[in-house]
C-alpha cells in the first residue's frame, strides 16, 4: 500500500450513549406517521389472514425481504434466479452458486429471527441469527461472535485513518449489545419507533465482523414481532429503505451526533420518520403482491375445471406460490401421497398451463410456475433502487491481526 495509507496516527472512534438512557421526544408529525405505519402493517397481518395460503405467501415475501437485505450490502441476486437456486440446492447443495448461497443463508436467518414471535430479544438470540447468516461464508469462523477487533467502514484496509465510520472500540461491544437488547424488550415507545432505533443503534454498534446491515434489518422483525405486528406476513422493509439507498444510510449516520444526547434527537425523529415512510410503502407493495397471487389462485381453479375439494391437484394449488419452482417429489412431500399421485396431479397443472417443465430429462424435470415467477420479480423491479449504485456505504474494513494496532482517542458522544 502507499506510503500515506500505512502512516499511523490517531483516530476517532464513536461510542453511543446507552438506549436505557434515552429520552426522546416525537415530533407531532413524526407521531402521526408512526400512527398511519402501524396501521398499514395490522392491515395487512388482517388481510393475509384472509388469503388461502399464507404461509407460502409469507415465505416468499420473507425471500424478497432477504433478496433486498442482501442486495443493500452488494450482494446481487435476482428474486426469480434465487428461486431458482434455491429449488436446486434443497438436492444437490455442493452446485450451490457462492451468491446464492449467502442470500439463502440470510433467508434462513431471517425465518429463524422470526420462529419466536414473542420472545424477548436477547444476545444469543441475535448471536444465532448472525451464525446462521456467516455459517457458509468465507467469513465462517466469525460467525456468532461478537467482534474482538477494531472495525471501521470505508477508508483503507490499514488502518482507520480517514474511514467513513468507526464503530466503538471492542471493547464496549458486550455491555452496548446487552443494553440495546434491555432497550428492545421495554414497551415504552411505539414499536416502530423501538425497530427503527433499535437498527439504528445495532448498525452504530457494528458488533461483528461482517453481516452487521443484514443482522441489524433481522432485528427490526424481532421486534416487531415482539411487539404483536407484522406476525404473519414480512412486509419488505429493506425493499422499501433499498430503494432510497443513500437516504438510508445518509439518516442512519446523522443519528450518531456528538455532544450531549439532545444533539440526536432531530436526527432520531427524521430517521424514525424515514422508517415509518418505509414501512408503508413496504405494506403497499406487499399487498399489491399478494392479491396479484390470490386472483392467481382463483383462475388457477377455473383453468383446473371440476375436481373434488380433496384432490391431489386441488390441494397442490394451495402450495404452488410457496414453491413455485417444484419436482414431482417435491409435490410428494407437500401432498404427504406416493409418488404416483403426486405426478397425476403435476401433470394436470401441466395440462392447466399452470406449471411448465423446464427440462425434457425426466429424471432431474422440474416444474414452474410462471405467472408465480412474474409476479415475484415485478415485486422487486417495482421497488428497483432509482439512484443506482444500492450499497448503502463502504465495505466494513477490521484491523489485520499482524500490524501493530494503533492509539484511539475516544470522544463524548451524544
Amino acid at each position: 500500500m502507499p506510503r500515506r495509507d500505512r502512516r499511523g496516527g490517531p483516530y476517532d472512534a464513536f461510542v453511543p450513549d446507552h438506549l436505557t438512557d434515552l429520552h426522546l421526544t416525537l415530533d407531532g408529525d413524526v407521531a402521526a406517521d408512526l400512527a398511519d405505519a402501524e396501521r398499514a402493517i395490522t392491515s395487512l397481518d388482517a388481510m393475509a389472514a384472509a388469503l388461502a395460503d399464507t404461509e407460502g405467501l409469507a415465505r416468499l415475501l420473507l425471500r424478497a425481504e432477504s433478496v433486498a437485505s442482501s442486495r443493500i450490502e452488494g450482494l446481487r441476486i435476482s428474486a426469480r434466479r434465487l428461486l431458482h437456486e434455491a429449488a436446486v440446492h434443497e438436492n444437490d447443495p455442493a452446485k450451490r452458486d457462492p451468491t446464492a448461497a449467502e442470500v439463502l443463508a440470510n433467508v434462513d436467518a431471517m425465518a429463524y429471527a422470526l420462529e419466536d414471535a414473542t420472545g424477548a430479544v436477547t444476545r444469543d438470540r441475535i448471536l444465532e441469527v448472525h451464525r446462521r447468516l456467516l455459517a457458509r461464508s468465507a467469513h465462517r469462523e466469525f460467525a456468532g461472535v461478537l467482534r474482538t477487533e477494531q472495525n471501521w467502514i470505508g477508508g483503507n484496509d490499514f488502518n482507520p485513518i480517514g474511514a467513513a465510520f468507526i464503530p466503538p472500540p471492542p471493547d464496549f461491544v458486550p455491555a452496548l449489545v446487552d443494553d440495546l437488547c434491555t432497550f428492545c424488550n421495554d414497551d415504552g415507545l411505539p414499536a416502530i419507533a423501538q425497530a427503527a432505533i433499535a437498527h439504528a443503534q445495532f448498525e452504530t454498534i457494528h458488533p461483528f465482523v461482517d453481516g452487521n446491515g443484514r443482522t441489524g434489518r433481522a432485528l427490526i422483525y424481532m421486534v416487531l414481532r415482539r411487539r404483536g405486528l407484522a406476525i404473519r406476513t414480512t412486509p419488505p422493509i429493506s425493499l422499501a429503505l433499498a430503494t432510497h439507498a443513500k437516504t438510508y444510510i445518509d439518516a442512519l449516520m446523522a443519528t450518531r451526533a456528538v455532544g450531549p444526547p439532545s444533539a440526536a434527537l432531530p436526527a432520531l425523529n427524521r430517521w424514525i420518520a424515514i422508517f415509518a415512510a418505509a414501512c408503508q410503502r413496504a405494506v403497499a407493495d406487499a399487498k399489491a403482491f399478494e392479491a396479484r397471487i390470490e386472483a392467481l389462485q382463483a383462475d388457477w381453479v377455473n383453468r383446473l375445471g371440476p375436481a373434488r375439494a380433496d384432490a391431489s391437484a386441488r390441494r397442490l394449488l394451495l402450495h404452488v406460490p410457496s414453491m413455485p419452482i417444484l419436482s414431482v417429489d417435491d409435490a410428494a412431500k407437500m401432498l404427504g401421497r406416493g409418488y404416483w399421485a403426486a405426478n397425476q396431479a403435476v401433470a394436470r397443472l401441466v395440462d392447466a398451463g399452470i406449471l411448465t417443465p423446464t427440462t425434457s430429462s425426466r429424471r432431474s424435470r422440474r416444474f414452474e410456475a410462471l405467472e408465480v415467477l412474474d409476479a415475484f420479480t415485478a415485486l422487486e423491479r417495482q421497488l428497483a433502487s432509482p439512484e443506482g449504485d444500492t450499497r448503502t456505504s463502504p465495505p466494513t474494513r477490521a484491523v489485520p491481526t499482524r500490524p501493530k494496532r494503533r492509539s484511539s482517542r475516544i470522544p463524548k458522544s451524544g
